[in-house]
């Protein structure tokens, strides 16, 4: 179990960097996307250890990245333009 945490804080941090590698203008600061990242990988391990057991650690880590991959998903900002403003409520 011990493998797997630190296999998922890996992955997590990973991603996150790939992310930050590869999309450095579309991820808001570094230091939310980091923890978002390791947080994403924990909480996907975890979640696929208590639904499949402990038996499959591939499947454990492939959860830890799908979870981490999403929830840096979130966090991705359109490219190119900004958003519309609202237009100002009748009185």
């Amino acid at each position: 179990m011990i493998v797997e945490t630190v296999g998922a804080l890996a992955i997590g941090l990973g991603v996150a960097w790939l992310a930050l590698r590869r999309l450095p203008h579309r991820l808001p600061d570094p230091r939310l996307v980091g923890p978002t990242g390791a947080a994403g990988g924990l909480l996907g391990a975890f979640v696929t250890h208590t639904a499949l057991g402990g038996a499959q650690p591939l499947a454990v880590l492939g959860g830890a990245l799908v979870l981490a991959a999403t929830l840096l998903s979130l966090l991705v900002r359109p490219a190119g333009r900004r958003p519309a403003a609202r237009p100002a409520r009748p009185a």
